[in-house]
């Protein structure tokens, strides 16, 4: 199987972020990066299955120069090539204009299968997998769980809320989101480094992709959550005051 991996760098959980004054992103001066967990769990689900069907993984990464640091720990942990597509900007870019990137590689790489994250740690929105997927023409799934080769197709189990379960075949090749968690994440060991190095890592612009297409979501803001107290007094008796606190505590609060 031919497997391309979608991998995002994104800030370290353990970072402290500062926002500048009226920016509209974070300052990013010294921050440490790491693989986005999600596609970490992405990557990790594509050894397997090259690991069972034989074949190659791919990784495709969009982002600044920086970024070859997890490119190349993933090609430590076992991937066999890799393609960056090496752009300062990108942090700009919306779903769509990512996702249209994104899809350029991986069309000239013709894979079998494509594997992203559910999502990234940093923004979070969930669209990047299914724009690729519909960009390229292909069938998706979303919350993958679980994933088995079957003649020439795959079927997959997708997480549903309140712990149900659903169970998809699909035709290949097809794209799949991957939920964190579903195996357990592999160390680069020190031969992989070190075979990392000699590894292929093909580094291509937005523009030899055909540009970044204008953001249709822009960020206009980026601000950390306001702090403040409050003090309601409740009236009534005692059972209509019980009554408003939970529905405070559950609607407003959240807690319970």
């Amino acid at each position: 199987m031919k497997i391309v991996v979608a991998l995002k760098q994104v800030p370290s959980r353990d970072s402290a972020l500062r926002v500048p004054p009226g920016e509209s992103w974070i300052d990013e001066s010294d921050l440490t990066y790491e693989i986005n967990e999600p596609d970490a769990y992405a990557l990790e689900a594509g050894l397997q299955l090259k690991e069972q069907h034989g074949g190659e993984v791919i990784v495709v990464c969009a982002g600044p120069e920086g970024a070859a640091s997890s490119i190349r720990e993933a090609l430590a942990k076992g991937a066999d090539r890799a393609v960056h597509i090496e752009d300062d900007s990108l942090h700009q870019a919306d779903s769509l204009g990512l996702g249209t990137l994104l899809a350029a590689a991986i069309r000239a790489e013709a894979p079998d299968l494509v594997l992203t994250g559910l999502q990234s740690d940093d923004l979070g929105s969930g669209q990047t997998g299914v724009v690729v997927a519909e960009l390229l023409g292909l069938p998706s799934a979303t919350i993958i769980m679980a994933v088995e080769v079957i003649d020439g197709a795959i079927r997959v189990k997708r997480e549903l809320e309140d712990g149900w379960f659903q169970h998809v075949t699909l035709p290949l090749p097809a794209v799949l989101t991957i939920q964190s968690g579903i195996n357990k994440l592999r160390y680069a060991t020190l031969m992989g480094i070190k075979k990392a190095k000699t590894k292929e890592l093909r580094a291509v612009s937005a523009e030899d992709l055909g540009g970044v297409p204008a953001a249709q979501v822009v960020c206009e803001k980026v601000y950390l959550p306001g702090r403040g107290k409050q003090t309601q007094l409740l009236e009534g008796d005692a059972k209509t005051a019980a009554t408003a606190l939970a529905d405070k505590l559950k609607f407003e609060v959240r807690v319970i």
